[in-house]
């Protein structure tokens, strides 16, 4: 068996250490990245749920915007989940107007659109490519996918909209599974990394 695949976790705000434990299940040596130091030692990256508006301003402040627009842009694996995957799209709608994204994937996204926190819950997602049955997914002011460009795929969707998209190395979740203790998503996210190295 090769080395375990070294995954940051973006740690300027949001879930880290659930992220980081689920990684740890699946197999990988994770670790939080909050400066490009830290993120040029990684395999590959998740950046966690949060508040996306305050992430994109943080990424700013730490120095962090462009080395992950580079890394992204240079094939590294990355896997978003809620604000994550608002961080990952080419296109935001609802946005705010001085808001940064990384891009990654070919898709539109709305943010904040299964509501607000109060209205947040779990359901039962069929996410393709993982075995064993639907994965829990918890919905907190979770955004969805508008639409897809035709180089990315659509893996889960929810009540008629898109929860879950892959493009090349890049992964991304309108739910954050980490939270639930099923560690299958994480797990197919190290298998993609573990394809890419």
């Amino acid at each position: 068996m090769s080395n375990p695949p070294v995954i940051g976790v973006l740690a300027l705000q949001g879930d880290v250490r659930e992220h980081l434990i689920a990684l740890a299940a699946a197999d990988a040596v994770a670790r939080p990245v909050r400066r490009p130091e830290e993120l040029a030692e990684v395999d590959a990256l998740v950046i966690p749920g949060g508040e996306s508006t305050t992430m994109s301003k943080l990424a700013v402040l730490f120095g962090m915007l462009e080395p992950l627009r580079e890394r992204v842009r240079a094939g590294m694996p990355v896997y978003g989940t809620c604000a994550g995957m608002i961080m990952l799209a080419d296109k935001l709608l609802d946005g705010r107007d001085d808001q940064e994204t990384l891009g990654g994937i070919d898709m539109i996204v709305r943010r904040n659109a299964f509501g607000r926190q109060n209205e947040s819950f779990e359901a039962k997602i069929d996410f393709a490519g993982i075995a064993g049955g639907p994965v829990e997914g918890v919905f907190i002011r979770a955004p969805w996918v508008e639409s897809v460009g035709a180089s990315a795929e659509v893996l889960a969707t929810y009540d008629g909209h898109t929860v879950a998209v892959r493009q090349g190395n890049v992964l991304a979740t309108s739910f954050h599974p980490e939270l639930t203790g099923d560690d299958r998503v994480h797990a197919y996210f190290v298998d993609m990394v573990r394809a890419a190295l």
